[in-house]
């Protein structure tokens, strides 16, 4: 029997984005980020664990999956409006070169303007443009998907959901009498993603799982506690801990 997709559904889907045809920005697969120069060590791989109609994905592709099969492959074109958005010349801003005090400014430059992100795309004199629209407004991208199991287990919903924010996989968990408590590493304290989004994760768990309250506990090993770097958030061996 196949079983159809539906908005609410937890599923595992892997997939790979690309624009003017076949210039890729986004992957689930290690070989094709590497391949591509889009590898980053800190990311996670081998598919993704998302809510369909929750958001976690652009509105095209989540929509698309809606109706599909499980084990579907197949891809989806989709336009600005529901991909990164139209180019909103309003996001195209001119500033003082003083505003990049020690760097020397150029085209192609990834800088942050009062707290948004832009590109710069101009330099005339003593004047910057810079495009704080994301480098894929306007353009019409394309999706190639996979959607490779429909979860069903509470224990492995909560666990992805946590994979999906922070990057952590395999979280103890446990989901019983209505309520679900996660053990949570006490390095992840350190970590940015978790404190700007444990409260989402929660809330996403409480109407998407079916449990009435969610509980994190923090867990400390009998092993010392490990030195997070607080620049990569990374834990730090115990050499460059000593220098």
């Amino acid at each position: 029997m196949n079983l159809v997709i539906e908005k609410g559904d937890f599923i595992k889907v892997s997939y790979t984005g690309k624009f003017d045809d076949e210039k890729i920005f986004d992957t689930t697969d290690e070989e094709i980020a590497k391949t591509n120069d889009i590898y980053n060590d800190r990311g996670m791989y081998g598919g993704d664990v998302v809510i369909v109609g929750a958001g976690h994905t652009i509105v095209g592709l989540d929509e698309d999956f809606v109706g599909k099969d499980v084990g579907y492959s197949g891809s989806v074109d989709i336009p600005p409006e529901k991909a990164f958005g139209d180019h909103d010349i309003k996001l195209v801003e001119s500033v003082s070169i003083t505003k990049f005090k020690d760097r020397k400014a150029y085209e192609g430059l990834e800088v942050e303007i009062n707290g948004k992100r832009g590109i710069v795309i101009k330099v005339i004199g003593r004047r910057v443009r810079v495009d704080l629209n994301h480098p894929l407004a306007g353009k019409t991208v394309t999706y190639e998907y996979n959607i490779e199991k429909l979860i069903d287990d509470d224990v492995e919903k909560i666990q992805g959901l946590f994979s999906l924010y922070t990057g952590l996989q395999q979280l103890d968990v446990d989901v019983s009498d209505g309520t679900a408590t996660v053990f949570t590493p006490a390095v992840l304290s350190y970590n940015q993603r978790w404190l700007m989004s444990k409260s989402r994760i929660a809330t996403e768990i409480l109407e998407n799982v079916g449990v009435e309250e969610v509980l994190y506990v923090e867990k400390y090993p009998e092993a010392p506690m490990i030195e997070i770097d607080p620049e990569t958030e990374e834990p730090l061996d115990a050499e460059s801990s000593e220098e």
